[in-house]
């Protein structure tokens, strides 16, 4: 019965995919097998994704050393959408359930009308938000989530610097970091001022005008998501014994031993590392690199605060499914306060 049950769901669908890694690499709109839950996944009728910058970061090839996916890749990393079948040992969801995700990251695709999910992913969907803000939420979510309170221990009273504040990530992070009582300071062009104030950070410097390397001092933790030369500079902001908690690198041997990658990739992430490592000794900090992990268990934490009004989602643009190609260049302009969406 239970695979009767499946063999019904195996048809096709539309999902936008690359065929190809490279910068030049576009997606295409394909007809692909519609996917098929294994026993402990749920199949989600999709009914909006978000994009983010891993999305065009994997178009690239720019993760193949930690995940090589096949080809053609269908893009996408989050999603919210209704439970269209379950896996036989699936329990806590059934058909018709609303719910958003962050999809497992060696199984992504949520640019298509279906994907699976393994249930421990999944959370329902925050009851006062829309599907298109629900899908805005998972990855940015989950990776401040994790970036600031598993990792980075923020606290009330603490101080922490999160570049970029206007972003995907930083428009949440910040909401996050407020939340439990800390201060907050960022940097964003003079337009944007406003906006992540309205946020609650504390402390806005304008980049265009001002250098952050030069205004804070004594901070306790950094979220960097833009690595280079900000990066850099953000170590002279930590005061003794702060940490840097970083989303974009370089990885760390630590990393590569968690995710039992190779011998070679444990020892590329060393040498790439190195550097940075060392310097963050020299000064008494300390530096971590977090690939961030799916969890309905602190999705459902984040809806509540979601339905409570003490998070909100930030959308800039809602693209039509028939142009989520066109959604993911804008993207790549990074030029976006909040998230781009695209809505089936």
């Amino acid at each position: 019965m239970y695979r009767a049950r499946l063999r019904c769901y195996a048809f096709g669908m539309k999902a936008w995919a690359i065929k190809n890694y490279g910068k030049n690499s576009k997606l295409e709109l394909l007809e692909l097998a519609r996917p098929v839950p294994e026993a402990d996944e749920v199949l989600i009728k999709i009914k909006a994704a978000s994009l983010n910058p891993v999305d065009f970061k994997i178009k690239e090839g720019g993760l193949r050393r930690i995940i090589n996916y096949p080809l053609p890749l269908i893009l996408g990393n989050d999603c919210a959408g209704t439970v269209e079948a379950t896996g036989k040992d699936v329990t806590g969801f059934t058909a018709g359930d609303e719910v958003y995700c962050r999809v497992d990251k060696h199984k992504i695709g949520t640019l298509a009308e279906y994907v699976t999910v393994r249930a421990s992913s999944v959370a329902r969907k925050p009851r006062t938000l829309s599907f298109e803000e629900a899908a805005s939420i998972p990855l940015v979510g989950l990776t401040s989530w994790q970036a600031l309170l598993t990792v980075g221990k923020l606290s009330a009273g603490k101080k922490v610097f999160i570049p970029a504040g206007s972003g995907g990530v930083g428009s949440i992070a910040i909401q996050i970091a407020k939340h439990v009582g800390a201060y907050v300071a960022t940097n964003t062009s003079g337009r944007n001022l406003q906006f992540v104030q309205g946020l609650g950070a504390d402390q806005v410097i304008d980049y265009t005008k001002e250098d952050f390397s030069q205004t804070l001092r004594d901070f306790d933790l950094v979220f960097d998501t833009m690595g280079g030369e900000t990066q850099r500079k953000s170590l002279e902001v930590l005061g003794p014994g702060g940490v840097i908690v970083s989303i974009v690198g370089p990885p760390t041997p630590e990393f590569a031993a968690e995710e039992g990658l190779g011998p070679l990739v444990k020892l590329g992430a060393f040498f790439l590392s190195d550097r940075l490592r060392r310097r963050c000794r020299r000064r008494g900090l300390g530096y971590h690199f977090l690939f961030m992990r799916p969890s309905g268990e602190e999705l459902e934490e984040l809806g509540a605060l979601l339905d409570q009004g003490k998070l909100r989602p930030v959308v800039d643009r809602i693209y039509p499914f028939s142009k989520a190609d066109e959604a993911l260049s804008y993207l790549e302009l990074g030029r976006a306060r909040g998230k781009i969406v695209v809505s089936w």
